[in-house]
């Protein structure tokens, strides 16, 4: 194997979804990763060797008993920096847990040192029994992350959770992890809330008050927790994103309805990242149609009440011994001194404080910001990827946790 080059091992066991992972295969060798391709037999049922081998440019490894003088059950195994597998069966999570060697697949599993990744996808039934949910906390105890599968349509007329996650969505996952390196699944056997997005507030059936959040810095707190193996509920409010892989996302509109999704989703979570941009006002009235312009008279003004402070409520009526709250604070001027104010008037553990405007943070790629703690510590995060601004989030919040 080139050693010049990341090793993946894609693994890929026996369900419909497998002709997905050929999406999954192209997005990682096209970045520049060496994949070698594990099917159980029961997935070469739906995808032939042949189809694994012309998109990996590697013979797809389907047997022990091949090349037996290289050792393959043990060497694929070694040699890997990563093993995904995708689709992930109930019957492959539950020999993963388990320790059965009975395939070629089983086998690398058991040998590799590696991170280990599984997106797993079956039957709503198949993934809520209490074996499977069992199998899966097991594996994540041990370190390796499980996603949460999708909800949407399965095999015949059947909808609900139990989808693969796209492609798209589960290679952003392994390239967190391999970012990541031989780091710990840190947040394994942890649930983590998020919100995301920038709530509207209804002025009439066309109108409504807003902001310009677009959700990516709640999205990339989802990402990152996801794939450093936490359980991560996404109370997204009116983005135009795609689910991130392994998420519970739950839509939201409103500051009242996101309220109420977060402290439904917050009783045991062991964090609760509050990244949305919450309206602080809302229109007191709602007009049931549309508010029209009439010529030569000004409109009439926009009473405004308050909105229930969220961060504050959840920061002060923790249902969870050891929970960890985080704040975020958009602001424009005198941002530190603000950012210090909000953090002892909301009561969270973290202030994590940014300075926005028109064309700074909302809808940008990239972030900067100072984490305030409670314990009086500053943590500035210099411009970057998002995704490295969730990492240094994450890393404070595991700090906090209760030590077992």
């Amino acid at each position: 194997m080139d050693r010049a080059r990341t090793e993946v091992v894609l693994g890929v066991s026996g369900g419909i979804a497998a002709y997905k992972a050929c999406e999954l295969l192209r997005r990682l060798t096209e970045s520049g990763h060496a994949v070698t391709v594990v099917p159980t037999a029961s997935a070469l049922r739906f995808v032939g060797e042949p189809t694994w081998a012309a998109l990996s440019g590697r013979p797809a490894a389907t047997e022990v008993w091949e090349t037996v003088h290289e050792v393959p059950h043990v060497r694929i195994g070694q040699r890997a920096d990563l093993v995904v597998v995708a689709p992930a069966t109930a019957d492959l999570l539950a020999k993963a847990a388990h320790g059965m060697a009975d395939d070629l697949l089983t086998n690398t599993l058991l040998t590799a040192r590696c991170p280990v990744l599984f997106a797993p996808a079956m039957h709503t039934e198949m993934w809520e029994h209490p074996a499977t949910r069992e199998n899966v906390a097991t594996l994540r105890r041990r370190g390796c992350v499980v996603l949460e599968p999708a909800v949407g349509r399965l095999t015949g007329a059947d909808t609900g959770r139990g989808r693969l996650p796209d492609p798209d969505q589960i290679f952003q996952a392994c390239r967190h992890v391999l970012a990541r390196g031989a780091a710990p699944a840190d947040l394994s056997g942890r649930h983590v809330v998020v919100s995301a997005g920038g709530t509207r507030e209804p002025l009439d059936p066309v109108r409504y008050l807003g902001n310009r959040s677009s959700g990516k810095q709640g999205y990339a707190l989802a990402r990152t927790a996801a794939a450093r193996g936490a359980r991560v509920t996404l109370v997204a409010a009116n983005t135009a994103l795609p689910d991130p892989a392994g998420v519970h996302v739950v839509p939201v509109g409103t500051a009242v309805e996101l309220r109420e999704r977060v402290l439904e989703a917050a009783g045991d979570a062991d964090a609760v990242v509050m990244a949305a941009a919450v309206a602080d006002f809302r229109p007191a009235a709602y007009a049931t149609g549309k508010i029209k312009k009439q010529e030569g008279r000004d409109p009439e003004p926009v009473a405004l009440v308050r909105n229930p402070d969220v961060l504050a409520e959840v920061a002060g009526d923790r249902t969870r011994p050891g929970q960890v709250v985080v704040g975020f604070a958009a602001e424009t001027d005198d941002v530190l001194a603000n950012g210090r104010a909000k953090l002892v008037r909301k009561g969270c553990d973290l202030l994590v404080v940014n300075e926005v405007g028109e064309r700074r943070t909302f809808g940008a790629e990239e972030n900067e910001a100072v984490v305030l703690g409670a314990d009086g510590s500053e943590t500035p995060v210099p411009h970057g990827p998002k995704e490295a601004l969730a990492d240094t989030v994450w890393d404070l919040v595991r700090d906090r946790f209760p030590r077992s």
